[in-house]
């Protein structure tokens, strides 16, 4: 799995400490990876630290990136953990 920084945006998928998935979308990942894992980053996640990343995926824009993750929220968990396999 990689972990792409710069221009593009991250959609990616985390699976927290309590088993459920969380899925978001950023500049930096590994900055972002930082922040729910210090308990800093979104609210979800805040107590359900640490979170392991499954999935990750680059869109070029902003735009591109919030419709796919829209798309990927709206899988079922199989679904989700399918895609983060392949």
């Amino acid at each position: 799995m990689l972990l792409k920084c710069g221009m593009s945006w991250n959609i990616y998928i985390l699976r927290c400490a309590d088993d459920t998935l969380y899925t978001g979308i950023c500049k930096d990942l590994r900055r972002r990876l930082e922040q729910h894992n210090q308990a800093i980053g979104a609210k979800y996640t805040r107590g359900r630290a640490p979170v392991t990343l499954l999935y990750s995926e680059t869109q070029p824009d902003r735009a591109s990136a919030t419709r796919r993750e829209w798309e990927i929220k709206n899988l079922s968990r199989t679904e989700k953990l399918a895609l983060a396999k392949a």
